[in-house]
């Protein structure tokens, strides 16, 4: 099993009524036309909110895409699971995203 269906296992019997699918290419998770193709019956395919990455590598990839080719704001990696808020920054990274990360650990510091 993969780590991507072993987290989808995880993810639905914790969150059984949660709507989500495993793996889903990019182009299937975002565009419903392509949705329906690939992935039939599937209530998350072309709809998808939330995109998991497999990896940090795949996860950087993607992010970067959208950000510098949307012009879309991305704010990360943010990291979980760790006993003290801790957040990582781009070394191409603008004060600006240097504000946004220090107020998300911030955030996660009050909780």
């Amino acid at each position: 099993m993969t780590k991507v269906q072993e987290a989808t296992r995880i993810a639905k019997e914790m969150a059984p009524d949660l709507a989500l699918d495993g793996e889903l290419q990019l182009d299937a998770a975002l565009v419903e036309k392509v949705g329906q193709l690939k992935a039939p019956g599937s209530k998350v395919a072309g709809h998808a909110n939330t995109l998991v990455f497999p990896d940090l590598g795949a996860g950087n990839i993607g992010y970067k895409l959208v950000q510098r080719l949307a012009g879309a704001e991305a704010y990360g990696p943010i990291l979980q699971g760790i006993a003290k808020p801790c957040n990582d920054l781009s070394r191409g990274c603008s004060a600006e995203d240097i504000v946004a990360t220090v107020a998300i650990t911030a955030c996660q510091a009050q909780g």
